[in-house]
């Protein structure tokens, strides 16, 4: 089977275009821009020969036949929304190299047993409510109405963001699917590291995405005059949230093991009142911790302010933490794996196994049915960046990788 490496390649260049102007390469979930590169994904479907349709809970599904419609159906996808500047291929490539697949596959005649789906999920990235995964959540059955109360800075509440994107937020029941209603999942994606490039490989055959826990952490103190308060006097939160942060990067440093290693990150932070000549009273910070090891990530925020306890009093500051989500490490199939390999094999692709350090929509999709992913390198491993970039025959190996490994899978599963 051949794929169209010049046509992928294109619509690449394409969805990377529909930007914000000011700040490329970015197209936030739930703005105006997100909505015009869904329109312009929604005509790119339709051409391609897929039935298009958006689901309850906002994400954009193409669907093509199989030759046996009670089978359940093979699904790609990934996401086409990105982070702040976030570059052009973080999950992009997933989408637009699904949907290279599908339409190869019309193109040459070729029917599979199973139906084929390719879906475009929506908000992978963090949103401004808070929440990640927000479509793929919704597929699980995993998007609540306390999620759905989540409310951004301006207001706006989750389900009304739903609404907005062409959800229907009072019919998630709709978006479910049960356990087993897809045959199996395959997602192409730059790998987000420096590990395929610095060893020469083509792809990466994804072992396990890890568990991703955020909590959100605020300190207390007192806002004082800056110029008129004495430091032994002081109850300064940003002192004592410099504290927790460093306790947890040297946390995280030394914990983890060479097949489960750890990292922790504060990204977001809030200081109030966040001015020049004023101690800062009060500070939320959001802390994401990442690992395959599920107990670690799940005590890590416990253990860490019980270890800062101390120094936050001699500070006279205090500190609470909440949940905000917690996603366990997530295992890829040992069949959908064994059908990459194969397929790279046949291909004569140079592979490896290896785990996601980063979090995906398979996260939430292997509550309905087996995941696998393949990865391939990208420059210097920089992703969330605009200078996150892939070439395009890099490209055309996850779309050719891709496409026989649905071969490999279609056969394996329809015996």
């Amino acid at each position: 089977m051949q794929i169209n490496a010049e046509r992928l390649w294109a619509r690449l260049a394409a969805l990377a275009e529909i930007t914000d102007k000011a700040e490329p390469w970015t197209r936030r979930s739930f703005t105006p821009r997100f909505l015009e590169g869904r329109a312009w994904l929604e005509k790119e479907f339709a051409a391609a020969g897929l039935a298009v349709s958006r689901d309850a809970g906002g994400n954009l599904v193409g669907h093509l036949p199989g030759r046996e419609a009670a089978r359940v159906p093979i699904v790609l996808g990934s996401h086409s929304d990105t982070v702040p500047a976030g570059g052009r291929f973080d999950g992009t490539l997933g989408v637009l190299a699904g949907l290279e697949v599908a339409q190869s596959l019309q193109e040459q005649g070729i029917v599979l047993d199973h139906p084929l789906e390719v879906i475009d999920f929506l908000a992978e990235e963090p949103s401004d409510f808070g929440l990640s995964c927000i479509g793929s959540r919704a597929v699980a059955g995993a998007l609540t109405q306390d999620m759905l109360a989540m409310t951004r800075p301006d207001g706006m509440t989750l389900a009304e963001g739903l609404a907005y994107v062409g959800g229907r937020p009072d019919a998630l029941a709709e978006a479910a699917r049960p356990r087993g209603a897809i045959a199996a999942y395959l997602e192409v994606h730059i790998e987000q590291g420096r590990v395929l490039e610095s060893e020469g490989r083509d792809i990466g055959i994804v072992t396990d995405i890890v568990g991703i826990r955020r909590e959100r952490i605020v300190v207390s103190g007192r806002a004082d005059h800056a110029g008129a308060t004495p430091m032994n006097l002081r109850h300064d939160a940003l002192v004592g949230a410099a504290r927790i942060i460093d306790a947890a990067h040297r946390k995280a440093f030394a914990g983890g093991t060479d097949d489960k290693p750890m990292v922790a990150t504060v990204g977001y932070l809030v200081n109030q009142p966040n001015a020049a000549n004023a101690v800062p009273g009060r500070v939320e910070m959001i802390l994401e911790v990442r690992s395959g090891d599920e107990l670690a990530v799940s005590a890590f925020t416990q253990e860490l302010l019980a270890a800062a306890a101390p120094a936050l009093a001699e500070l006279g500051v205090s500190a609470t933490s909440s949940l905000i989500s917690h996603v366990p490490p997530t295992p890829c199939a040992e069949p959908i794996r064994t059908a990459i390999v194969r397929a790279a094999d046949g291909l004569g692709l140079n592979h490896r196994a290896m785990p996601s350090g980063a979090g995906h929509d398979g996260m939430f999709v292997s509550r309905v049915g087996p995941i696998g992913m393949i990865f391939v390198p990208c420059r210097d491993g920089r992703s969330h960046a605009p200078e996150e970039w892939i070439e395009p025959e890099q490209a055309a190996t996850g779309a050719r990788a891709l496409a026989a490994a649905v071969l490999e899978l279609d056969r394996a599963l329809a015996r």
